[in-house]
């Protein structure tokens, strides 16, 4: 990693670009990037437009008006599948910051249009609208200094907040920008949503893009330039079912689910001891009607993530072998009655995908990130740019800035420690990405 009086160095100037260009970033997936120095000059010289210094001034200024925009999102649920009110309001925010383009598209994903005055090109930046929370969750934002707390206040109202903040930041500079500009909320991006709204962005007579920047989680200054898919499947195992006493002998579908469970937890583990990192989980089982009963249905649904396709099919071969020998070794374990069924159903399909570190995006985003004081950070996870970079198109997804705390959990806290750093990265890479008239 690069020392932090480096990156003071660079910042004031002291250092040469030629230093630079020789320095490179380690992440978390080990895989060295190089700053490349064309990329470099070009963020300083953004840096230097006096437009460019009105936008990047005009974030900090309006920083309350950011947060205060995160809060008024949060306060209006969006649980899976039921985004509709958040993107009608997201949508009015748009049109008050001054975009005339704007609309709702049939997956429910909030599309903001900046034209740019060649448009022979177009960057999506791109944050999602849903939560994981269940209808009926409160989500009233407890304020305590710079602390905000509520359900899904950093992941993702924070996002919403910060491509909000961009905009605006655009608007009252009165930047010029080459190419078109789509600001993006979409819709399934959390649990059983698999990335739907994304995956209808991107269909193939969608609106063209030709660059896609995410904006999702983590510290400041990591920068997500590969995906990591998921498998994601509910199995279920079916009866006849009766009482615990009665029908003793019948097959059992939780017995059976315990079987494969099992078989999973020990299977599993010869395909992640070797190679690139790869994980299965049963995040929820169910089933059963009484204490007193054997059930007649048994279900769980699994997930499987890698970076790698191929760990993925290894440990998803596994999960299908599992699950026949547990039906079969319970059926063969019981003593009177019909044999137990299962139906294994896919229910989410994220695909993996490595993007390069030092393609143009990312060197943009690194570069960015390093102007502003802030070492890259470069990683791999599951975000709504999987799609992007699983169809080839340059694709990175930037930090909503800040610190997030229990994300996903009741508890949620965002707090504003720098939060406006993020924003400005992102507007550096948005500008160096487009150019700048």
């Amino acid at each position: 990693m690069l020392a932090v009086k480096t990156i003071k160095r660079f910042i004031s100037g002291t250092l040469s670009m030629a230093f630079i260009t020789g320095v490179f970033s380690y992440g978390m997936t080990g895989e060295p990037a190089q700053y490349i120095q064309k990329y470099t000059d070009e963020i300083m010289a953004l840096k230097k437009i006096p437009s460019v210094k009105a936008a990047l001034g005009h974030i900090v200024k309006y920083d309350k008006k950011t947060i205060g925009d995160m809060v008024i999102l949060n306060e209006i649920p969006a649980p899976p599948f039921k985004e509709q009110k958040r993107a009608e309001k997201l949508a009015e925010m748009f049109r008050n910051i001054g975009l005339s383009d704007v609309s709702i598209d049939k997956e429910g994903n909030v599309l903001a249009r900046r034209a740019g005055t060649v448009r022979k090109h177009t960057i999506a930046i791109v944050a999602h609208l849903d939560t994981v929370f269940p209808e009926g969750t409160d989500v009233k934002v407890k304020i305590e200094g710079n602390k905000y707390t509520a359900p899904g206040i950093g992941d993702n109202s924070r996002g919403l907040a910060v491509i909000l903040a961009v905009a605006r930041s655009l608007q009252a500079a009165k930047i010029n920008t080459d190419s078109d500009i789509l600001f993006v909320g979409s819709v399934g991006e959390e649990g059983l949503g698999d990335l739907r709204g994304v995956k209808y962005l991107l269909r193939g007579d969608g609106p063209p893009i030709d660059s896609f920047i995410g904006v999702d989680g983590g510290k400041d200054n990591r920068l997500v330039y590969g995906a990591v898919g998921s498998y994601r499947y509910r199995v279920t195992f079916r009866g006849t079912g009766g009482h615990s006493w009665g029908a003793f002998g019948n097959v059992n579908p939780h017995h059976a689910l315990g079987r494969a469970i099992d078989k999973m937890a020990v299977g599993g583990t010869d395909v992640y001891k070797t190679g690139p990192k790869v994980s299965i989980s049963v995040g929820r089982i169910g089933g059963g009607t009484s204490i007193n009963s054997i059930p007649f249905e048994s279900w769980m649904e699994v997930d499987m993530r890698s970076g790698a396709v191929y760990k993925l099919d290894e440990m998803d071969a596994m999960f299908k072998k599992a699950i026949q020998n547990a039906l079969e070794e319970e059926n063969a374990a019981r003593r009177e009655g019909p044999a137990l069924t299962v139906d294994v159903k896919n229910i989410g399909l994220r695909p993996a995908g490595r993007g390069d570190p030092n393609s143009p995006l990312v060197q943009r985003a690194m570069a960015a990130l390093f102007s502003l004081g802030k070492e890259p950070d470069l990683s791999i996870s599951s975000t709504d740019a999987n799609i992007a970079i699983s169809k080839g198109m340059p694709a990175i997804t930037m930090s909503r800035g800040g610190i997030n705390i229990a994300s996903h959990s009741p508890q949620e806290s965002w707090q504003n420690i720098d939060g406006h750093i993020a924003i400005q990265s992102i507007l550096l890479t948005v500008l160096a990405e487009s150019g700048v008239k």
